[in-house]
């Protein structure tokens, strides 16, 4: 395949990140007006489909495939997808983002498919430098990335009419992965990121609370989706709120707080813990199920993912691991968001469109802050000339 002689398509994250960042900007702030003003968008999915669609099968996929098509070369030692074949798979993402906003221009089946293909082709770009290397400790990353494409396939078979029921049951599959994978990957990069950061700080681990933070998860996936408000629900949603709570506490040392790069991924994994404490709640029904998903996702998700594009940014570009005061003050932002759309409606319910249109204005302001720090950094050569250089291992 034809080379391409661009810094942008050098490594994984580059791509990916930007157009996370930029899509990130577009999508909340836009459902947000939409939500406010009651002007549904005219889209493929349905205004309330398009939103929790493209939170989870649009930025999210992005940034998981910028954090793993680079990390994997850590892993592996393998040089992996970069130039026109890393291209290629940004363009399939980018047009599954943009072709349903021509429904009645774009078939249906075509926007689906070129929505539905970005989880397969990914698998492969992953799965062929995993199966080279014989590293079997990442391997369960091509299950997992299968079972995101089973989910998306299941919104796609009820919007084009096939089935019915599917299309909420395969967003919060999808969600539910992600959170698995924040977990799975939270446990091993915070930990990592803060010894590295502060010499002389051991977080403490344990292997009960390693193994039950993770089992918990699992657990309350396989219960969820068949019986919402149960009490297995809410054991399994306890357990995981205290097991990774856990978690937390032993990764915890005041010595991170003047860190930013340190403290967002922090807050961002206490966000998690807020998630299954408020699932747990709503399944012993103390308080509605309507309220417990931001945490998740503009917490968790939210908070995380913006931490870790700009921590693994820096690292791979050859520049200082320190964030900009615009990045701290966006860390921040974020966080506010997450408190503003995850907890207050819980108190303020009639709010409601005030703290969406609040919380959205927060949001498009942290990642606008992002893109103005680190659109130069991952359009541009790394700063100490190693372009082939992986500079940081991923453990």
């Amino acid at each position: 395949m034809k080379r391409i002689n661009c810094a942008l398509f050098a490594l994984g994250f580059r791509p990916f990140f930007l157009l996370a960042g930029l899509f990130a900007v577009i999508l909340i702030p836009l459902w947000s007006t939409a939500f406010v003003t009651n002007h549904p968008l005219a889209t493929y999915y349905g205004m309330v489909g398009w939103h929790s669609h493209e939170m989870i099968f649009g930025y999210a996929a992005a940034v998981m495939a910028g954090f793993l098509l680079t990390a994997v070369g850590n892993w592996t030692g393998i040089r992996t997808t970069s130039e026109a074949p890393l291209a290629a798979l940004s363009a399939l993402w980018l047009a599954g983002r943009v072709m349903p906003f021509f429904p009645a221009a774009i078939p249906s089946w075509l926007a689906a498919l070129a929505d539905f293909l970005f989880f397969p082709a990914l698998t492969v770009f992953l799965a062929i430098p995993l199966l080279r290397s014989g590293q079997k400790r990442n391997l369960f990353f091509i299950p997992l990335l299968g079972a995101f494409a089973l989910a998306n396939l299941m919104v796609h078979l009820e919007v084009m009419g096939f089935t019915e029921g599917f299309a909420r049951a395969g967003t919060f599959l999808g969600l539910d992965l992600i959170i698995l994978l924040i977990v799975i990957m939270g446990g091993r990069v915070i930990p990592f990121f803060t010894e590295r950061a502060l010499p002389g700080v051991s977080p403490k681990r344990w292997s009960w609370v390693e193994w039950l933070s993770i089992a918990s998860v699992i657990a309350f996936m396989l219960a969820e989706p068949f019986l919402p408000e149960s009490i297995l629900v809410a054991v399994t949603a306890g357990l995981a709120a205290a097991s990774n709570g856990l978690r937390l506490i032993g990764w915890y040392t005041k010595r991170f707080w003047p860190v930013p790069l340190l403290w967002v991924l922090h807050t961002g994994y206490g966000w998690i813990v807020v998630g299954f404490f408020l699932k747990a709640l709503a399944a012993a029904g103390l308080v509605s199920s309507q309220w417990t998903t931001h945490a998740f996702t503009v917490g968790g998700i939210g908070v995380l993912t913006l931490g870790m594009m700009a921590r693994v940014s820096l690292g791979h570009t050859g520049r200082p691991l320190e964030a900009s005061k615009s990045m701290a003050i966006g860390f921040a932002l974020i966080n506010l968001a997450a408190v503003t759309r995850g907890v207050a409606p819980l108190f303020f319910p009639s709010l409601l469109p005030a703290l969406v249109a609040l919380s959205g204005g927060l949001w498009m302001l942290s990642f606008a802050l992002f893109l103005e720090v680190y659109t130069p950094i991952l359009i541009k050569p790394r700063v100490d000339g190693q372009t082939k250089k992986l500079e940081e291992r991923i453990s």
